[in-house]
């Protein structure tokens, strides 16, 4: 049976000490991923490195500002990066296609869906694909935190077994990692808090840390897919994952052996593109967060705050202002705003387009 893997490679994993790219690991988180390919694994590659390549490529005769390094680097680094990836895996006789997609493009279910298609049809017929984000035109508030984000989005939407995030650490640490009695935590169950451990500390090259790394991770496994974080310099660490996973140091997120279905999964990552603010009070709040599974009516509801039309997402949020749901809207914010507090009507948010933070 073939098996889905997802395989986020971070920035301090690709690039050298001198900030430029460090084309030996490449090479050999190449070579893995052909093992895994030869093993009936179908991998997508999510990679950072962009602008560690174009950093190398020339010299500035002026100063830049961040965005402009940020769009000059990725788009020469880009270039460099996927052609060194095309020249890595011919050796293998394997063909890989690049993807470069900004958060904007998965704010819709029509667009979230158009990219899915395009890596299924890829994966198909035996490309790789190598995902990065479009930093050339990707700077403003909707840029993704970072591509452990970017991966975790690719995973839950191409229904990965597994994502992989290596970083260039070993895993979750319960204590600083430069510590020499701090250990790594093997196994994070979802109830699990392991806030107090980890240290907000990022990378040298990349935009994200650890916090971003647990979160996204966290989120992933509760839709049902298994997450790991390890060490992207280990040698041979993806095929150690598989052969010998008890005895390679990672830290595993348990997936929640329930899932979720694709619509919620789109859902549970759109948070940030949502066009409306719906506020409910206290006993609306606490039937959403009971055990029992049950919609968003209108009889909660307090306010509703934005323009939006049916099928929208929405944040949904308690009277503190803590948004404790995201949901797809079964009204415009119209038709809403004119039946708030009604009894015995369709709800503002149906539970199989709901998702709770």
């Amino acid at each position: 049976m073939t098996r889905r893997i997802v395989i986020k490679v971070g920035s301090n994993v690709l690039t050298r000490e001198d900030g430029k790219l460090d084309v030996t690991r490449m090479s050999a988180i190449a070579d893995q991923v052909a093992w895994l390919k030869q093993h009936d694994y179908e991998v997508i590659l999510v990679s950072s490195g962009a602008m560690a390549s174009g950093r190398g490529e020339m010299k500035v005769n002026r100063k830049l500002d961040s965005v402009e390094q940020r769009q000059l680097f990725s788009a020469l680094g880009q270039a460099k990066l996927i052609n060194l990836y095309y020249d890595l895996f011919r050796e293998y006789r394997l063909h890989v296609g690049q993807i470069l997609t900004m958060k904007e493009s998965f704010s819709t279910r029509g667009e979230y869906l158009n990219q899915r298609a395009c890596m299924t049809v890829m994966l198909e017929n035996g490309v790789i694909p190598i995902v990065n984000e479009n930093d050339t035109v990707s700077v403003t508030e909707l840029m993704f935190t970072d591509n452990d984000e970017l991966s975790g989005l690719i995973a839950s939407m191409m229904d990965a077994d597994t994502l992989v995030i290596l970083s260039n650490v070993d895993g979750i640490y319960n204590g600083s990692p430069s510590d020499p009695h701090s250990r790594v935590i093997p196994s994070v169950y979802h109830n699990r808090d392991i806030s107090d451990y980890i240290l907000d500390e990022k990378s040298d090259f990349g935009r994200g840390g650890m916090i971003t790394k647990c979160n996204i991770a966290r989120k992933v496994a509760d839709e049902g897919i298994k997450v790991i974080i390890a060490n992207g310099n280990t040698h041979n660490i993806l095929i150690d994952l598989v052969q010998h996973p008890l005895e390679t140091m990672h830290t595993e997120f348990v997936p929640n052996p329930n899932g979720v279905s694709n619509v919620k999964k789109w859902i549970a990552h759109s948070e940030s593109f949502a066009k409306g603010v719906i506020r409910i009070n206290k006993k609306a709040a606490d039937a959403l967060k009971g055990d029992k599974a049950v919609s968003l009516l209108l009889v909660g509801v307090t306010a509703i705050e934005g323009d939006f039309e049916e099928g929208d997402i929405v944040n949904i949020v308690d009277e503190n202002s803590n948004t404790i749901a995201v949901g797809r809207s079964g009204y415009s914010s119209a038709d809403a705003c004119k039946l708030i507090g009604e009894h015995d009507i369709k709800p503002l948010v149906h539970y199989d387009y709901l998702c709770l933070e």
